[in-house]
């Protein structure tokens, strides 16, 4: 197999980053302070998903933490250091947050959030953004926020999409502790494993994902972006057609279906014996 060409990937101070076989996995590695994020933290984060999701070798992106917490929300320090921000520092501040969510949630590449411990506040953006969400059966989730006098602003677009709204309603005001079980039973979470069973979960589901048509995975992603929470209009309907022409007529898209009927692997999958 080849490797992704890991650029610049590799010099982050908060970050692990590694590629295998298609399959790239970006660790958050602040364990010693539960994975809390800070500025640097997010630009990293940020140009990480824009790289690996610009590079061609890779195939699906892992989310992954080090320590006993995915993530804690914001770093305590960096927090101290906002409560002197003007409100144009805070504006600023915030808006490199929302942009490192949104580089996540739109990144070409599917993503999946490997979940082995607790996700408060910020944390909870971060799975939100992430296409699946796979978590331990002790983790615990939390939208900390307004205990502290915030609100979870930057990251309720994408919460409330992967958590529901009614369940979001009770959550982001109460400020309410909930367990794998729960977050399994609202959807946040796709499944919930042990412990021992975490990395081989998430990496069954990584060659299920690694197979298929690199330019189809891509397709689709946008599609459920473009698609979910849309009224059925004549337009939405014209836009689908168009879709599935464009997609039929793509190289990969006549690959897959000759390789079907010819009864052989498609050339993204022979490509890498």
């Amino acid at each position: 197999m080849k490797e992704a060409k890991l650029k610049n990937t590799n010099n982050y101070k908060s970050l692990l980053v590694s590629v295998e076989q298609h399959v790239a996995t970006v660790t958050l590695n602040r364990p010693e302070i539960r994975n809390a994020f800070n500025d640097e933290m997010i630009a990293e984060l940020t140009d990480a998903f824009s790289t690996l999701g610009a590079d061609d070798e890779v195939r699906v992106i892992v989310l992954a933490a080090a320590g006993k917490a995915f993530c804690a929300g914001a770093d305590l320090n960096w927090m101290r250091a906002m409560a002197d921000y003007s409100y144009e520092e805070n504006l600023a501040d915030a808006d490199k947050l929302a942009q490192m969510l949104k580089t996540i949630y739109e990144c070409p590449k599917p993503t999946v959030a490997a979940i082995q411990g607790d996700v408060y506040a910020g944390g909870m953006g971060l799975v939100a953004v992430c296409d699946v969400a796979i978590a331990v059966k002790i983790a615990n989730f939390c939208l900390s926020e307004v205990r502290l006098g915030l609100a979870p602003a930057t990251i309720s677009p994408y919460v409330i999409r992967a958590l529901g709204a009614r369940a979001s309603q009770r959550y982001f005001l109460s400020a309410e502790v909930f367990d794998a079980k729960k977050a399994r039973q609202l959807g946040f979470i796709h499944e919930r494993v042990s412990e021992e069973w975490l990395a081989d979960e998430v990496a069954i589901f990584c060659s299920k994902v690694v197979k298929n048509s690199p330019d189809a995975v891509k397709t689709c992603k946008q599609l459920l972006h473009d698609v979910t929470g849309v009224p059925i209009t004549d337009e939405l309907i014209a836009d689908t057609v168009k879709g599935i022409a464009d997609i039929r007529s793509s190289k990969q898209g006549k690959e897959g279906v000759q390789a079907f009927l010819q009864k052989r692997k498609p050339n993204w999958l022979t490509a890498d014996e």
